[in-house]
């Protein structure tokens, strides 16, 4: 008797506790104007009906604010009636139809440019699409769709087509050869959500490389023309923990890039590549950012001038030159600091401190590669990025990039959008 008692008043106390708990009302978005209502509300937590919860709230804020369409983002919470509340979601929206023109100098120096228009909030669903036609010594052109949550609040596709044409050099032992690289194909992602930190992108693609030599050092290893069909298998993973107050990031993330690629070719083998990048952000003070970037990449280690890790400008050291080497494995940091020296309204002016450093092996080499002092690549510097608040990574950067190590260059980079 006093066990069904002891139930029965805890059953009591589940009811009265349930009873008191805060329940949401009404989810009320404000501020949209491009973004969908209903978008936002298929992807967060909370929904009406549901107990008020803070930590739920905090992670929609936070995810909202990853979106291109969003600048900033923050809720309020109201008594309603009763037990009742109101949740609002304020929503300042960013510009998201971007052109790109940029001007630049190609390998013989006869000035090279890319036009490109894309929206990153296309139909206010947070899909990009668009595309892009460089001239830089040939034409290259190419469309792209990234629509993360088309299906559901945790299922998208990804979707790219790339015609790229571009005059790039092989190294072999006997020296460089320049070729005209083209490459054609198609890639199809899957993307899948597990939770607000956690998603994977899974799929692959098929596309066609030639090599027509056009001059240089002609070697065994890099006939005069290639024609190469090749599948490739992605699978990417990452873990995203950052949370963003407008230039401001703060926190980390990781992602664990796998591929396999197959050809038809005995120039270069079939090969997997895997490619893993941490980041971490810090506030410091009101004004300032520290941001790292760590990557470490090893690949199949053929002798053959098609290594797939490149040193180069744009992807990973400042300074050193467009493609001027080549790798089966690399280790790269990127660690630099960012003040802001003004933040009026919607524009704001960023100095830049950094130092770029990173390591390879030689194709067919060993991993002591990293250790020879030939291989490695020491890049400190300066920069600015000038950023527009209200557009979608509106970053314009320039960095002067001085090269410490025996034999490298210096040189300044342009770019659009942080350099990571």
């Amino acid at each position: 008797m006093i066990k069904q008692l002891s139930c029965v008043f805890l059953f009591l106390l589940a009811i009265v506790g349930t009873a008191q708990d805060k329940i949401v009302f009404d989810v009320k978005i404000r501020g949209t104007k491009k973004t969908k209502v209903s978008f936002v509300k298929k992807i967060i937590k909370v929904k009406n009906g549901a107990v008020l919860d803070s930590v739920k709230m905090d992670e929609d804020i936070a995810k909202l604010k990853r979106l291109a369409g969003i600048s900033h983002a923050y809720y309020q919470v109201f008594h309603a009636k009763d037990n009742f509340y109101d949740v609002y979601y304020n929503i300042e929206e960013s510009f998201t139809i971007i052109p790109e023109v940029n001007l630049f100098t190609a390998r013989d120096q006869n000035v090279a440019y890319r036009l490109a228009l894309y929206d990153f909030n296309f139909l206010g669903r947070n899909i990009g699409f668009g595309g892009f036609f460089e001239n830089n010594v040939f034409n290259s052109f190419g469309l792209n769709l990234f629509a993360p949550y088309l299906f559901t609040n945790k299922i998208g596709i990804a979707l790219n087509y790339d015609n790229i044409v571009r005059r790039e050099p092989l190294f072999t032992s006997a020296g460089t050869a320049n070729y005209r690289y083209s490459n054609r194909g198609i890639e199809a992602l899957l993307l899948y959500e597990f939770d607000f930190k956690n998603n994977i992108q899974i799929g692959g693609s098929v596309f066609n490389e030639e090599y027509l030599f056009l001059d240089g050092v002609k070697s065994d290893v890099t006939p005069e023309f290639l024609d190469l069909e090749k599948w490739q298998f992605k699978f990417i993973y990452t873990f995203n923990n950052l949370d963003y107050d407008y230039q401001y990031v703060s926190g980390i993330r990781n992602s664990l890039d796998t591929r396999i690629v197959t050809s038809n070719n005995e120039f270069q083998e079939d090969f997997f590549l895997i490619r893993n990048r941490f980041d971490y952000f810090k506030r410091v003070g009101k004004l300032g950012n520290w941001a790292n970037r760590i990557q470490l990449g090893i690949a199949s280690n053929d002798d053959s001038p098609f290594a797939p890790f490149e040193v180069d400008n744009n992807v990973n050291i400042r300074g050193v030159g467009n493609i001027i080497d080549r790798g089966t494995a690399m280790l790269v940091l990127n660690t630099e600091y960012r003040h802001t020296l003004v933040d009026k309204g919607w524009f704001v002016m960023q100095s830049n401190i950094f130092l770029d450093a990173g390591t390879w092996r030689n194709p067919g080499g060993e991993l002591g590669d990293f250790f020879d002092i030939i291989n490695t690549r020491i890049y400190p510097g300066v920069g600015l990025r000038f950023i527009h608040k209200k557009i979608f990574n509106a970053v314009f950067r320039v960095d002067y990039g001085y090269g410490l190590t025996q034999g490298n260059n210096n040189g300044i980079v342009f770019g659009i959008g942080q350099y990571f």
